[in-house]
């Protein structure tokens, strides 16, 4: 029970990949549907997000206060987590018309796919467990 080598960096596993359908429209040459590889994001990485998706705003009396904008977070979440397609890559946005990894992902799916990707991505990470049902699997444990 006080084996603190089960919590060293080398004995779990840091990044969590799952190939996920998120769409029929894209299909290989057989007509399957393509599988997207998404990772987990760790909270190092996921912090830094929040951050890039805060603002300050000037208020009343000239007084700053803090804005996060949760639609940018969300799809800086999206694009951190999906491995395969690059969606940095320039022929891919080029094929679409955009410029960047988060107005290309927003152009290439449609508003159910990028909510069944985020959902997947968000579950991968850690964000699909209601804290009641960890306590009740130790509890059970």
């Amino acid at each position: 029970m006080n084996d603190l080598t089960l919590f060293y960096a080398q004995n779990v596993d840091s990044e969590i990949t799952e190939d996920v359908a998120i769409s029929p429209r894209f299909k290989d040459k057989e007509g399957k549907p393509v599988k997207w590889v998404i990772r987990s994001i760790p909270e190092t990485e996921n912090s830094v997000l929040r951050k890039e998706s805060t603002k300050k705003v000037k208020g009343k009396n000239g007084i700053y206060s803090n804005e996060f904008d949760s639609e940018a977070y969300l799809s800086k979440m999206v694009v951190a987590a999906v491995v395969y397609p690059n969606l940095k890559d320039a022929e891919l946005q080029k094929s679409y018309g955009v410029l960047g990894a988060e107005s290309l992902i927003k152009k290439m799916l449609l508003s159910g796919e990028y909510s069944t990707l985020l959902d997947k991505v968000q579950s991968l990470s850690g964000y699909d467990r209601d804290m009641n049902e960890l306590v009740d699997e130790v509890k059970n444990s």
